[in-house]
């Protein structure tokens, strides 16, 4: 073969993959299912505010709508790039990855929130809690005084951030009293946590409760101690985006799962009332396999679930002031009504 011909192959063969590519990436392509089903590829997390999506599957909520949940566990990082190459149709995604990819200019939309506050605890070491006789149950007050001198691990600014706002509420510098120490994930912190290299962090749940469950640390504080990590005063914890583009082609499939999904929280809202109910921790297990199901229960309850998905101007304008509080959001980042849309709604 001569260098001619071999060019020419190679040119020829990038073409037809370049091609195949934007045919898997197009929003045409839609996938369906023996059965008749619209197959919905959804990416999250994998954490606590993903169970509306295993309960809207699990009560046949998406199958009512015609659709089928192909879900994929996504990093905060790699979900916004997922969902613009139409890997993912929607993502479940946090405010401060939505507004961070608006900010990017990727053209996302929200289209229901499907989840409120944010489920954190502050967990302290076994040794820590002994030496300064905290409890699950010590007042915030006297936990933050404990904590001044402290060494805290942090595996992100968000929850650096969301720690220091507890602690400068209650009196503690959390610039001059705390010494930070910096790691790469939650499971780093743990580590840490259990061989004494930290005496405390803060994650979302239910790693805080499942170090608590296994006797290697007491969870001191969470969203009923600590009003700024509340629903009332941190607005939206999570949203369900999708592409601009994606739900103006294709409106029905965008209406259908945002239905689906909305009466997945509107169940959740009832249903984790009653303390005897299971079958939102039944969900809940397809996505935090392995925890103690007490554990579960207890994440679960430490967000808020809507009775109704739809948002508005003055529950973004809370959100952002919480976002901004922590200082992790690019500098003049804005949200209008052209990034946020009810109209999938039931």
């Amino acid at each position: 073969m001569t260098h001619a011909h071999r060019k020419l192959l190679a040119l020829t063969s990038a073409a037809i993959l370049t091609s195949a590519l934007l045919t898997a990436c197009s929003s045409d392509a839609l996938t369906t299912t023996a059965d008749g089903l619209t197959v919905v590829t959804v990416g999250g997390g994998g954490s606590v505010f993903d169970t509306p999506l295993m309960v809207a599957d699990q009560n046949g909520y998406f199958r009512k709508q015609g659709l089928k949940l192909k879900f994929v566990t996504l990093t905060a990082s790699i979900g916004p790039a997922a969902l613009q190459s139409n890997s993912v149709q929607f993502f479940d995604s946090s405010p401060t990855g939505f507004v961070t990819s608006h900010a990017k200019g990727l053209p996302q939309i929200a289209v229901g929130t499907d989840g409120l506050g944010n489920p954190l605890g502050l967990v302290v070491g076994e040794e820590f809690a002994r030496a300064h006789h905290l409890t699950e149950k010590t007042p915030a007050a006297q936990v933050a005084k404990a904590l001044a001198g402290s060494t805290g691990g942090a595996s992100s600014a968000n929850t650096k951030a969301e720690a220091a706002i507890f602690l400068n509420a209650q009196g503690v510098d959390a610039d001059k009293k705390i010494t930070w120490v910096t790691l790469p994930s939650p499971a780093a912190d743990k580590a840490a946590l259990k061989s004494n290299q930290i005496d405390w962090f803060v994650t979302s749940e239910p790693i805080p409760l499942q170090i608590q469950s296994d006797g290697d640390g007491v969870l001191v504080a969470d969203p009923f101690k600590v009003p700024a990590w509340s629903a009332a005063e941190a607005g939206y914890g999570q949203i369900v985006v999708t592409r601009k583009n994606y739900a103006s082609e294709h409106p029905d499939i965008v209406r259908k799962f945002a239905t689906a999904v909305q009466q997945a929280t509107a169940y959740m809202h009832e249903h984790l009332k009653d303390s005897n109910d299971r079958t939102v921790l039944k969900a809940a297990r397809k996505l935090l396999k392995g925890m103690p199901d007490d554990v579960v229960q207890r994440s679960l309850r430490q967000a808020d679930w809507p009775e109704d998905d739809s948002m508005d101007a003055a529950g973004w304008k809370k959100t952002l002031t919480f976002l901004q509080s922590l200082g992790t959001l690019p500098a003049g980042v804005k949200v209008t009504s052209e990034d946020w849309t009810n109209k999938y709604l039931p």
